[in-house]
């Protein structure tokens, strides 16, 4: 299934539908006024997962800066410390944003998914064809399977980000007391840990995004 708008109109059509939420202050008066638009739950859904998809992308990334930014730190061997610690400190700052980003879009995929299934299930109801209902039905139950096991695979790699995030602020913060040698070497028996929740991190991620990948073809190929 084709979606109705491109990206550009889509901004235009988000744009005009927040304007909406903001002085309606209700989910529900957003997916009407999209639906007047002519843009159903399911195409809000597929952009929703695809951006969903993309935050995970960009914070999978911004994590793996992140620890080449450390690890060079911990195997500084002269210079001013300072510096390096305000690099450590802003890198921290952006993996917080990602992460911060990331839960929102989650929060958004549940939001417009609440929605779209109670309006599918809710509409079962409405058909005099006992052979398209049932159709509609399987196709419901079919969506469901798949959205379970796609919201599963984000939060589990969303729960793996807050280990990672509390590492690097230990870092950053045990940094800013002590801007010395002694410091960077005391720091360096926690990168082993470091990289492997990073590492963690970037597996759960990557499945998270590949389920996205096969929900959106799924939802696009019906």
């Amino acid at each position: 299934m084709d979606t109705f708008f491109d990206r550009r109109n889509w901004r235009v059509i988000i744009f005009i539908a927040a304007v909406s939420f903001i002085f309606s202050g209700c989910q529900t008066a957003y997916f009407k006024t999209m639906e007047k638009l002519g843009v159903h739950k399911r195409d809000i859904m597929v952009d929703r997962v695809k951006d969903a998809r993309d935050s995970q992308e960009e914070a999978k990334e911004q994590f793996k800066t992140a620890l080449e930014k450390f690890s060079s730190v911990l195997n500084f061997k002269g210079g001013e410390l300072e510096d390096k610690y305000k690099q450590l400190n802003a890198e921290y700052e952006k993996s917080e944003e990602k992460a911060e980003d990331v839960r929102d879009r989650i929060d958004s995929v549940e939001d417009v998914s609440k929605a779209l299934f109670a309006e599918w299930e809710a509409e079962l109801s409405q058909y005099s064809s006992e052979s398209l209902r049932r159709n509609s039905e399987k196709k419901l139950q079919q969506t469901r399977t798949q959205y379970k096991q796609l919201i599963e695979a984000m939060k589990m790699a969303e729960k793996k980000i807050a280990p990672v995030l509390t590492a690097f602020h230990d870092q950053v913060l045990f940094l800013k007391h002590n801007l010395n040698a002694q410091a960077i070497s005391s720091l360096q028996s926690e990168l082993v840990s470091v990289e492997q929740d990073v590492a963690s991190l970037i597996r759960e991620m990557e499945k998270s995004i590949g389920e996205a990948d096969v929900f959106i073809q799924s939802m696009i190929d019906e």
